[in-house]
């Protein structure tokens, strides 16, 4: 009796056609489903394939069949996540964010809003105002303050009444507590001037900033 041949040959022509294409080498389903009836059609009729083992491959096909819907799934997922993501940054441009930061671009013609962040009551906090050489213009005085986000305004103008020009500011808050003058983190409005798409996290660049993560937004919109 004429034997047949194994499933070796058979799975060895297979490798080589694969390797000759241009076919990613990643075993998916209906490759996997042309191995096992290509293995059903040369098995030896003397030791034919036991149910336990073919119940088994065909878990394994169901479980690459399952791999592949899975990644279709994430990659569905994954589009609409930056489309998403797109229209999140489209809404931003041109809008009002508030982050920990110590510059800001000020229109001296209206009010300054803003806060500092205070651990602990203080007798004494304050805010002084920087122009963009560096020099002290103003200080705006808050006097005793509980713990929590203290508001604070500037109006604009130096310590002698006048007018600052518009322009970027640095402003440096300070509290008495512990017995010294500690600094103070100060939350600043910016405005949002483009937003970078791409990477794990939007960026966006804010006039007088630069470029900040949103998650380190605190308020958007003023």
């Amino acid at each position: 009796m004429s034997t047949v041949s194994g499933t070796s040959s058979v799975l060895d022509q297979y490798q080589v056609k694969q390797d000759s294409g241009t076919k990613s080498n990643d075993l998916g389903k209906n490759e996997f489903l042309n191995l096992l009836v290509a293995q059903l059609n040369n098995q030896n009729p003397l030791e034919p394939q036991g149910n336990g083992e073919f119940i088994a491959q065909l878990a394994q096909f169901s479980q690459v069949e399952g791999i592949e819907k899975l990644n279709t799934s994430m990659e569905s997922l994954l589009t609409g996540y930056q489309s998403s993501q797109a229209l999140q940054a489209s809404s931003l441009v041109g809008r009002k964010v508030i982050v920990a930061t110590d510059k800001a671009v000020v229109d001296t013609s209206e009010s300054f809003k803003a806060s500092v962040v205070l651990p602990v009551s203080s007798s004494n906090v304050y805010v002084n105002v920087y122009d963009s050489a560096g020099a002290v213009v103003s200080r705006v005085n808050l006097g005793a303050q509980e713990a929590g986000n203290v508001s604070f305004i500037w109006d604009g103008k130096d310590s002698d009444g006048n007018l600052m020009p518009p322009g970027t500011y640095k402003f440096e808050a300070q509290a008495t507590y512990d017995g010294e003058a500690k600094g103070l983190y100060t939350m600043l409005p910016a405005n949002v001037d483009s937003v970078v798409l791409g990477g794990s996290e939007l960026m966006l660049n804010l006039a007088g900033v630069g470029s900040v993560a949103l998650s380190q937004v605190q308020v958007i919109g003023q």
